[in-house]
């Protein structure tokens, strides 16, 4: 049984909009840190985003300039990842991701991850 399913990606071109959801199961979902991070081929997987159980705190990679939002709905036991003002450089396989742990950012502590969802960003 899968803990996390992403789904969202897809092509777009620069300048557009995509929302990447994670559905996690109810012992994935329990982590005390959420989060996304993505991957290109030939580079290590890079910290995204994440947020705390409660949703009180949030972080980004600095790469992110105010243009992604994270946010959770703990009623549906989902993540989401609002991306605007998309760049070709975001082109990448995001992976949502489930864990605890002050280095989460690094990805030490996570527990679960995705199977991933390409997103692809034309200039």
């Amino acid at each position: 049984q899968e803990q996390l399913v992403e789904s969202g990606g897809g092509l777009v071109q620069a300048g557009g909009s995509l929302r990447l959801s994670c559905a996690a199961s109810e012992r994935a979902f329990s982590a005390s840190s959420m989060g996304w991070f993505r991957q290109t081929p030939g580079k290590e997987r890079e910290f995204v985003a994440s947020i705390s159980w409660s949703g009180g705190s949030t972080y980004y990679a600095d790469f992110v300039e105010g243009r992604f939002t994270i946010s959770r709905d703990n009623a549906k036991n989902t993540v989401y990842l609002q991306m605007n003002s998309l760049r070709p450089e975001d082109t990448a396989v995001y992976y949502c991701a489930a864990g605890d742990g002050v280095a989460f950012r690094l990805r030490v502590g996570v527990g679960y991850w995705g199977q991933g969802t390409q997103v692809t960003v034309s200039s």
